[in-house]
């Protein structure tokens, strides 16, 4: 089917529209305003708003060291990615949009480099940031309904004393099987300290068969909460509920981090104001229409017919590749649109060679048709080792670095993929629908 360029075309025509769909920006016409439009399915939920950065949207940027005196070097990597998940818990209750939470690690000091785009009220986001996660056990209020043991609210429980300072660690673990008990799923396990045990049978002896409920920074975790089954003697716990190995990790996580209290010390932070950000977004789309227009005027000047096909092989990836961001989403930066205008760049590239390599076939005396094949086919390899060659570059920059290099590396990436696309498919299909054709 494939084989017919003119099926070919129909299909790139249908990708254009669909891109061109979902690049549809927000605009006010007279009193209605046109919005963005939403993807809502069972598989993909996009509102298909762009993902601004940082450096664009505004906002702050924060480094915080964390302090691990007295905690195991086996138990720090746990430690940091606990803080992270706790961090991560609380941004997202403040309601600020795609926050950018990084772990990092220079020699014995770990780092969490925490970027807030187009938050407004930056001193209440530190305040809420910086606070050391509180792992609370607690246990039914007397006064409690009858029917809350079965249907308990976080409002009906009461502190016991036991926290995350008597925990010394928990564990995920696959259930056990055995010939008298079966333990489906997995399991979490915990261990307290000595004077955690004391309490944890305290609390166990005077509240069996009734539910005990985790709560982290006030919030309760692992809802509906479990039942104490067993008077607990030895300070070594069993959380079960035939939970998935992801869900056993998660809550693992989150009772770490009340288990292991990092103190977050701030070491710098930047404020960019929103207004300095739309001057980012402006001279960016700015650099990026100068960008597109001197690329075509010289390809129509120079190729002048094959450069007409060129350029709207370009107009074609450049809907394409934002369409692409706006999916996924990727999250633009000042860097990531650097990599997004090189990718253009690139993409005019595997046109130059292609067309060259047609010039040069019909300066031996080949036929249109016959140059026209030959001119893609010697063109191929230049265009793949170029272009594979870029995005191992781009895996491994993606792979080791952080914040912009990663956006760069990322729209690059993209970039080039569909450039490789935009070169094969779209630019071959145009020529020889409309050009070859023509004689």
């Amino acid at each position: 089917m494939f084989k017919n360029p003119r099926i070919i075309l129909l299909f790139i025509i249908v990708i254009t529209l669909w891109a061109l769909f979902i690049d549809l920006p927000q605009i006010q016409i007279f009193d209605k305003s046109i919005r963005h439009p939403k993807i809502n399915t069972d598989l993909i939920k996009r509102d298909l708003e762009p993902k601004l950065g940082l450096d664009l949207a505004g906002g702050a940027q924060l480094t915080m060291s964390a302090d691990m005196t007295g905690i195991g070097q086996d138990k720090q990597q746990d430690a940091i990615e606990s803080a992270k998940n706790v961090i991560e818990n609380r941004i997202n209750s403040l309601g600020v949009a795609e926050p950018v939470i990084q772990t990092a690690k220079t020699a014995d000091q770990y780092r969490l480099i925490i970027e807030l785009p187009g938050v407004s009220d930056v001193d209440s986001a530190l305040s809420t940031v910086r606070k050391t996660a509180h792992l609370e056990f607690k246990v039914l209020k007397e006064d409690a309904p009858p029917q809350a043991t079965i249907s308990a609210l976080p409002e009906h429980f009461k502190s016991t004393g036991l926290t995350g300072k008597d925990l010394e660690h928990a564990q995920a673990q696959p259930g056990e099987v055995t010939q008298s008990t079966q333990t489906p799923g997995y399991v979490v396990s915990l261990k307290f300290n000595q004077e955690g045990a004391k309490k944890l049978e305290e609390v166990s002896t005077n509240h069996l068969q009734q539910p005990m409920a985790m709560f982290l920074d006030d919030e309760p975790i692992s809802w509906p909460p479990p039942i104490i089954q067993a008077i607990i003697t030895d300070g070594n716990a069993q959380i079960t509920g035939n939970f998935t190995a992801e869900e056993a990790k998660q809550l693992t996580i989150q009772l770490n981090a009340g288990a292991l209290p990092i103190p977050l010390k701030i070491e710098s932070q930047t404020r960019i104001g929103p207004t300095i950000g739309q001057e980012s977004i402006n001279r960016s789309t700015l650099a990026t229409i100068i960008g597109i227009a001197s690329v075509a005027v010289f390809m129509i000047a120079y190729y002048q017919v094959l450069g007409l096909f060129a350029v709207l092989a370009l107009f074609i990836y450049t809907l394409i590749v934002f369409s692409i961001f706006k999916l996924i989403p990727v999250t633009l930066t000042l860097a990531g649109i650097a990599g997004f205008v090189l990718s253009i760049g690139m993409a005019v590239d595997a046109n130059i060679l292609i067309f060259e390599r047609i010039k040069e076939e019909l300066r031996w005396g080949k036929p249109k048709l016959e140059a026209f094949f030959s001119g893609f086919e010697r063109a191929w390899p230049s265009i793949r080792d170029s272009n594979v060659s870029s995005l191992i570059t781009t895996f491994i920059l993606f792979n080791f670095g952080t914040g912009p290099i990663r956006g760069f590396a990322l729209t690059l990436a993209i970039g080039i993929l569909v450039s490789m696309f935009s070169a094969i498919l779209v630019t071959r299909t145009l020529l020889r629908v409309f050009w070859i054709r023509r004689t």
